[in-house]
């Protein structure tokens, strides 16, 4: 009991100053892409960007007078770096499969109006579920990216250094604020996936466990989560950004658009703003007596 106690401040501290700049990832990854071919995977940089956060969260050092903001952009930014240096070429096989099963994914979403299970995919496109699982797995190693064709220092080029103007300022700090709000909106399971993986780093295999669920699902999960937020901060600030449902009177979209108007109706502009100071920085959450 006394370990608990010593040890839950700490690590709400750090979750607090993870969750706070989630958006600076979004915001060096969105800048890297800019840069890119289009068929370069968001989630893959986004992914590597998120892990380099909560090291550098781990390893930050208040008192050497670094703001943590451009301590954490520095190793987001190589992170982002390695990843691209790291990713292959992807045959066209597949990719073309990996589109495939995307689109037979989004067929079966519409119709079961949840996601549906790697058996149900895989019955779906009359193959098994092994041959999912290989496809899901290639597409996580095979990027179609290759840096080959840059030159030395090209990729270093591609993300720069620049500090917020007044405006860019103002809607980096509204988007922390949106963030917030739209991660305490997420149902309880996602919600519980985001802070367990992201915030807290816990290996799939005891998030699986706790849910009493599959890692497959649970990846699952984190990916229904991460569309989730991405959409339900983009309907309140890029509308266009937000992909179009076919079906919008069907139970998904309506269930995604009760979910749209719990994140704009959890707080104002003001509290919103609240999150961070007037440089970004988080500001100490306030825990209720």
């Amino acid at each position: 009991m006394t370990t608990t106690a010593t040890a839950t401040p700490v690590s709400r501290e750090l979750e607090d100053l993870i969750r706070a700049h989630m958006p600076l990832v979004g915001h060096l990854v969105r800048e890297m892409l800019g840069r890119l071919p289009s068929h370069v995977q968001r989630d893959d940089l986004t992914s590597a960007g998120l892990a380099a956060l909560v090291t550098a969260a781990k390893s930050f050092d208040a008192e050497r007078g670094i703001p943590f903001a451009r301590f954490a952009s520095t190793r987001i930014r190589g992170a982002l770096l390695d990843e691209l240096r790291g990713q292959d070429w992807a045959s066209r096989s597949v990719r073309q499969r990996a589109r495939q099963a995307d689109t037979a994914r989004q067929q079966l979403i519409a119709t079961l109006g949840r996601t549906p299970t790697p058996a149900e995919l895989a019955s779906a496109m009359g193959v098994g579920v092994h041959e999912i699982e290989a496809v899901e797995e290639d597409v996580q190693r095979a990027v179609v990216l290759s840096l080959q064709g840059f030159t030395a220092g090209a990729a270093e080029e591609m993300v720069t250094e620049r500090t917020l103007g007044p405006e860019e300022m103002l809607l980096h700090r509204e988007r922390i604020g949106y963030l917030h709000d739209a991660i305490e909106a997420l149902p309880d399971r996602l919600r519980l996936v985001v802070q367990r993986y992201f915030l807290r780093e816990q290996p799939m295999a005891e998030i699986a466990e706790e849910l009493n669920v599959t890692e497959s699902r649970v990846s699952q999960l984190r990916a229904e989560a991460l569309a989730l937020l991405k959409d339900g901060i983009n309907t309140q600030l890029d509308p266009e950004l937000v992909a179009h449902n076919d079906r919008p009177e069907g139970c998904v979209a309506r269930r995604r658009a009760a979910y749209y108007a719990q994140v704009a109706g959890r707080g104002s502009l003001t509290s919103r703003l609240a999150a961070t100071n007037a440089n970004g920085m988080p500001v100490a959450v306030r825990v209720a007596a």
